[in-house]
């Protein structure tokens, strides 16, 4: 089944939203004085928005553009999720890297991200120092963040949190990918949760915009 990279989503979604903002580029021009006005004032509160965004984009280009750039990080964690959800069932293997030899749990955090063209390091004592810091509060959690657990400050595993309280990893007890719910207080590892680390955010998806609207404004 042909299946569209993440990156390609988010192309097709700039271009979109570029595209239509230099339509309405044209039509504010052809305008009259009081609607440009107007027109300007909404656009100015959409800009403050959209301060993620990248810069090269005109005042009418950004609203568009900043509805592209939320619904390409929502995609980016969507596809995530779905990534991680294909290996559920895929056998726990110590040092196995891939779905057909199997994984252990900081091998599984790798394969997941890098299908989205995300690069972790190898160990799950590693990949608890990769992105930011966030805190440990399901209210400010979000899909795709990497759960870390251990004991004593001492990191040795690693989920990636899958949203709705739960989280995907290789399970060492249940020897293959499971997804697990953090309400469980009997699981041993859930109680021994320590951090949360955001490595799908808006910088990631600005930094690919940023290089898109350079190949876009190129070929204007």
């Amino acid at each position: 089944m042909f299946r569209l990279s993440v990156p390609t989503i988010a192309s097709v979604l700039l271009l979109t939203a570029v595209c239509a903002g230099g339509a309405q580029v044209a039509h504010a021009q052809r305008g009259a004085s009081t609607d440009a006005g107007v027109a300007g004032t909404t656009n100015t509160a959409a800009t403050t928005d959209a301060t993620a965004l990248p810069r090269g984009l005109s005042e009418f280009e950004r609203p568009k553009a900043f509805t592209a750039f939320s619904a390409s990080l929502a995609a980016l964690r969507d596809t995530l999720v779905t990534r991680a959800q294909e290996t559920l069932g895929v056998k726990y293997k110590l040092g196995g890297t891939s779905p057909s030899i199997g994984f252990d749990c900081s091998a599984l955090v790798r394969h997941v991200l890098s299908s989205i063209d995300i690069m972790v390091p190898r160990t799950s004592r590693e990949q608890a120092r990769a992105g930011r810091e966030i805190p440990k509060d399901r209210s400010a959690m979000q899909p795709g963040d990497l759960l870390t657990f251990g004991s004593r400050g001492r990191v040795s595993h690693v989920g990636i949190y899958v949203g709705d309280g739960r989280f995907i990893h290789a399970s060492t007890s249940q020897r293959r990918v499971v997804e697990t719910s953090l309400d469980n207080p009997h699981s041993s590892l859930v109680r021994q949760w320590q951090g949360v680390r955001r490595v799908v955010d808006d910088s990631l998806v600005a930094s690919r915009f940023s290089q898109l609207i350079g190949a876009v404004h190129t070929l204007r």
